[in-house]
């Protein structure tokens, strides 16, 4: 009866599990690595990026109405992970701020601010998943190389560049290297190749890396153990439950801790909205995801992942569009992909733990390229100054500085550009001729603010003053400010005054 109960609540379909189970596989096989990457970036224990993910799959979709999305640990909040942590000092203190975070997407959800990301202009949006995917590719080119040590990175033996370059040299692993460029090479090209390319190319990488690892053992391109992936091995049910980490609730009045929680909730709820629309768009079926209860999802979900030791979740648009591609129909195979990331930390953490972190190097290379691909670049400036200016300031604030301060500045920088635009579009100027005589037509816009007044007033003060007919018509307009409208007052009585005829039509203030 039970068992029927909980069948009805996340209303699963016989029907379509003949779609949904072999999609969750490939789900699966796209997420594991993902999950272990991610958490690798975000400077968390590996554990936490597959907890994230099962979370992810088992309680958010449980909870989602959205058919197709999926969610997990997201490339996009690693910068803001990798931060967090280190500025607030202890990792238990972080994941109360992703509890806090997961009660204020609750809250959003519940007053139906599921329409907040349409707030938000999308050339900043855009220039915030590209600053992330650079930071990422910064971030992840020592890994790949085999770095391990600090001093690696540092020019701190007195010797200037080239002795810099020197020491770097000879700290490179080969072995990691090539693991990773041939990584590399396997995601660009693989998905090209027919027919084979229904593997993920994110597993073959894991499989060639573990293969790679083991040929090169004993040889001057083996990889130590700090160059392989560390998830642990549980060998009772009382090593398991010690794996969980509980958040600091001590903390709650550290005012750090409310404003990593409110950027992770709003950079989160953003990320996912934006890929719930993306997932939307590609759904065979073209059926419309409720955002207000996918806030809801995501906020229950980041609520228990703070309080057993995870990362912030999102739903993520990589492993949704496989899940399309892969055949899914219903929300059962997201949550069949949480159940065998569960099954793979079980039964398997030795094998995950010979996987080089180079190959989930190479695979977070390759997101953050796809997140800031030149192409993109040509495409915003394409699109004009006014998208592409706001994009670029939102990049190299949040690259050189941090990821609230980029997004603030290209708002900042995007609010003017709306606000010059708003301006000059205030209202349509004609020339009519009549007989021998010309009539200067002025026409409001819909919307008449005090931003107006200024380009309304120079206008009718620089008519030419051989036109002697002026009208000012306001029939299309719903709203005209106070000021726009004495503004034009002002200017009928100059205008009476020098003998022009002025017609005033509609001219009142409109609430």
């Amino acid at each position: 009866m039970f068992g029927t109960r909980m069948s009805a609540f996340l209303k699963l379909s016989k029907r379509d599990l003949k779609y949904d189970f072999p999609s969750s596989i490939v789900v699966f096989l796209v997420a594991l690595p993902l999950c272990l990457g991610i958490a690798m970036a975000s400077g968390a224990p590996l554990f936490a990026g597959i907890l994230t993910g099962i979370i992810g799959g088992i309680v958010v979709a449980s909870i989602s109405k959205s058919p197709l999305s999926v969610s997990g640990p997201a490339a996009g909040l690693t910068v803001i992970v990798l931060g967090a942590i280190q500025q607030l000092g202890a990792y238990e203190t972080f994941l109360l701020a992703v509890v806090i975070a997961g009660i204020i997407q609750l809250i959003l959800g519940i007053v139906k601010a599921g329409m907040i990301g349409n707030y938000f202009p999308s050339s900043v949006i855009i220039g915030m998943l590209a600053a992330i995917g650079i930071t990422i590719i910064l971030k992840q080119i020592p890994l790949a190389m085999g770095l391990t040590e600090k001093h690696a990175f540092e020019m701190d033996n007195g010797g200037g560049v080239a002795a810099f370059a020197d020491t770097l040299l000879d700290s490179i692993n080969y072995g990691a290297l090539i693991i990773c460029l041939l990584s590399l090479a396997i995601l660009i090209y693989w998905p090209k190749l027919p027919k084979v390319n229904k593997i993920p190319a994110p597993l073959l990488v894991v499989a060639v890396g573990l293969g790679l690892a083991m040929a090169f053992q004993g040889t001057s391109f083996q990889l130590s153990q700090a160059q392989l992936v560390t998830v642990p091995v549980v060998g009772s049910f009382s090593e398991f439950t010690g794996l969980f980490t509980l958040p600091d609730f001590s903390q709650i009045v550290n005012k750090e801790v409310w404003i990593v929680a409110f950027t992770i909730a709003i950079i989160a709820s953003l990320e996912t909205l934006l890929s719930i629309e993306a997932v939307d768009k590609i759904d065979p079926f073209k059926r419309n995801t409720p955002t207000n209860r996918e806030l809801i999802a995501q906020g229950v979900g980041n609520m228990a992942s703070g309080m057993l030791g995870g990362l912030p979740m999102t739903s993520v648009i990589v492993r949704s569009s496989a899940n399309v591609n892969a055949g899914g129909r219903t929300r059962q195979s997201a949550m069949l992909h949480g159940l065998w990331l569960f099954i793979a930390l079980l039964a398997i953490p030795t094998v995950l733990n010979m996987i080089p972190l180079s190959c989930l190097a190479a695979i977070l290379l390759h997101t953050g390229y796809k997140l800031a691909k030149p192409a993109l670049f040509k495409e915003m400036y394409v699109k004009g100054w006014d998208q592409f200016i706001p994009f670029f300031m939102t990049i190299a604030v949040v690259v050189f500085t941090d990821l609230l301060t980029g997004v603030g500045v290209g708002i900042v920088v995007a609010t003017f550009y709306i606000l010059k635009a708003n301006m000059k579009n205030a209202f349509k100027f004609d020339i009519i001729k009549q007989d021998d005589n010309e009539k200067a037509v002025i026409t409001l816009a819909e919307e008449v603010t005090f931003l107006n007044k200024v380009p309304i007033q120079q206008k009718l003060y620089s008519l030419p003053k051989n036109i002697d007919k002026i009208e000012i018509n306001g029939s299309q307009s719903k709203f005209i400010d106070k000021d726009v409208i004495e503004v034009i007052k002002d200017f009928q009585q100059n205008a009476i005054s020098k003998g022009r005829d002025i017609q005033l039509t509609d001219i009142v203030y409109k609430k």
